[in-house]
C-alpha cells in the first residue's frame, strides 16, 4: 500500500524554519513542509561523522547512530561549564594531591571531534603514588543546582587504553580511555555539586600517568545527555526543537487509516506524537512514558477520551521502537517491534472528518517528543494486520 506521507528513510531536505515531507497525489511526489522552529544554533553528527554547528531554526539530521540519519528532536538545555573547549582558561583548576602533580595542559594538541585542530591534551602524573590520596586532576566550578549530567570527548594520546576517574565532590564513577574518540557520560541525579572535572587517582591502575585527549565538557541539568553545546567564556542554551504539520487533512484518512513511525526516544518522562484538527478537543495520541514505563496510545473525540492502549515496556528509553497506529469501522490498533500490542474495540469513536495536523508533540505543545525520527509514514487506508506486523519487524 503506498502512502500519503513520507518523512525520511533516508530522504532528507531541510531548509530554515522547513523540513521536507512528502506525499504521492495523482501518482507524482511533491514535497511537503513540516514547519520547524528552534530559536537558537545547536550541534549535531553529519554524514562525515564530525560534530557541526547548524544555525536558528535549522532542522538537525543526525547521522550518529544510522547512515539514513534521522530527525533530532531534543529539549532546551544549558551547558553550565563556560570554558567546555579551552581547558588552560583559569576557569579549570588544575591540582596535584599527596605524591600527584599538577596536570600538564597542552591546547590544540590533535583533531577534535568537530574537524579542527582543537582537541586539549591533558598529561596526568601520580609520580610513583598508588594510594587514594594520590592524585592528579583537574576541575571547573559552576553555579550549584540539582539533579546534573557530566559528558566529555575523550581519546588516548598514546595509543593505549587508560583509566581515569569524574571529579566532582570525590572522585568516583571510574572509565576507559579508548584510542578512538568517545562520549563519555556520568549521571549526578539527586547531587548538588559546584565543580565537575577529570582525574587519576593511584589505585584504579596498574600505571601512574596518563596522556589523554578531551574535548566538549558539559554539565547540564538534565537526566540524560543531550547533544553537544559549546561554550566560550559563558553558559550557553540550545532551545527546544518543534516540528508540525497542519492543513492536510486531505492526506489524512478521515474514517479509516495507518501511521507508522520509526523513532528511538530519549525523553525519561512523556514523549508525544500527535493527529489532531489542531487542539486536544478531537486527537489521536501516541506516547512513550517511562513514569508509567509502557507505550500507548487513546483517542479523543468532542473532548470525550476514549479507553487507553497501552503496553509495558522494559528497555525504554534509548531504545529504537517501530510502530503501526491503525483505525476502522471496527476498531483502533497499536502494533509495536513485530506485535499487535492492544486494542480498542467498545465504546470506539474516531474524530472522523476533523484530523487535519501531525505534531511530534501533544497538540497543545504541553508535551513533545524528544529523540530521533527515522521514519513516518500516513496511509489514507488502514493496513492489514500484515502489513503493521511486516512494517514494524525490527
Amino acid at each position: 500500500m503506498e502512502a500519503s506521507l513520507k518523512l525520511g528513510n533516508g530522504n532528507w531536505a531541510v531548509k530554515e524554519d522547513s523540513l521536507l515531507a512528502y506525499d504521492d497525489v495523482g501518482g507524482k511526489f511533491r514535497p511537503l513542509p513540516f514547519d520547524f522552529t528552534r530559536a537558537s544554533s545547536a550541534t549535531v553528527v553529519n554524514k562525515q561523522g564530525l560534530i557541526e554547528t547548524v544555525g536558528s531554526g535549522i532542522p538537525r539530521i543526525d547521522f550518529s547512530n544510522d547512515v539514513n540519519g534521522a530527525l533530532l528532536l531534543e529539549p532546551q538545555s544549558t551547558n553550565l561549564v563556560t570554558y567546555s573547549e579551552d581547558f588552560s582558561d583559569a576557569s579549570w583548576v588544575k591540582l596535584g594531591s599527596g605524591s600527584g602533580s599538577e596536570p600538564i595542559v597542552t591546547s590544540n594538541s590533535a583533531i577534535s571531534p568537530d574537524g579542527t585542530l582543537n582537541a586539549t591534551r591533558l598529561q596526568f602524573n601520580l609520580g610513583g603514588g598508588t594510594t587514594s590520596t594520590d592524585r592528579a586532576f583537574i576541575r571547573t566550578s559552576f553555579t550549584s543546582q540539582t539533579d546534573y549530567y557530566y559528558s566529555c570527548y575523550v581519546k588516548s594520546n598514546n595509543g593505549q587504553e587508560q583509566k581515569l576517574l569524574w571529579q566532582q565532590g570525590a572522585d568516583s564513577d571510574e572509565f576507559t580511555v579508548t584510542t578512538e574518540w568517545q562520549r563519555v557520560e556520568f549521571d549526578r541525579n539527586g547531587s548538588a555539586e559546584t565543580f565537575a572535572g577529570l582525574s587519576l587517582r593511584g589505585g584504579i591502575s596498574t600505571v601512574d600517568t596518563a596522556d589523554v585527549l578531551v574535548w566538549g565538557f558539559q554539565v547540564e541539568q538534565s537526566s540524560f545527555a543531550t547533544s553537544y553545546i559549546p561554550t566560550q567564556g559563558a553558559i550557553s542554551t540550545r532551545l527546544r526543537d518543534i516540528a508540525n504539520n497542519s492543513g492536510i487533512g486531505s492526506l489524512i484518512g478521515q474514517t479509516e487509516g495507518s501511521v507508522f513511525f520509526d523513532l528511538n526516544t530519549t525523553l525519561k518522562n512523556y514523549s508525544v506524537i500527535s493527529i489532531s484538527d489542531g487542539t486536544n478537543a478531537n486527537r489521536v495520541v501516541f506516547y512513550f512514558s517511562d513514569v508509567l514505563n509502557q507505550i500507548a496510545s487513546y483517542i479523543t473525540k468532542s473532548n470525550v477520551n476514549s479507553s487507553t492502549i497501552s503496553s509495558i515496556v522494559n528497555s525504554y528509553p534509548n531504545s529504537n521502537y517501530k510502530v503501526v497506529i491503525k483505525y476502522n469501522s471496527t476498531g483502533f490498533y497499536i502494533f509495536a517491534n513485530g506485535g499487535l500490542i492492544g486494542t480498542i474495540l467498545s465504546n470506539y469513536s474516531f474524530p472522523n472528518n476533523t484530523l487535519n495536523e501531525i505534531k511530534l508533540s501533544s497538540p497543545d505543545n504541553s508535551n513533545f517528543f524528544e529523540g530521533k525520527v527515522k521514519n513516518i509514514k500516513v496511509y489514507n487506508q488502514s493496513l492489514t494486520d500484515s502489513e503493521a506486523i511486516a512494517l514494524t519487524t525490527i
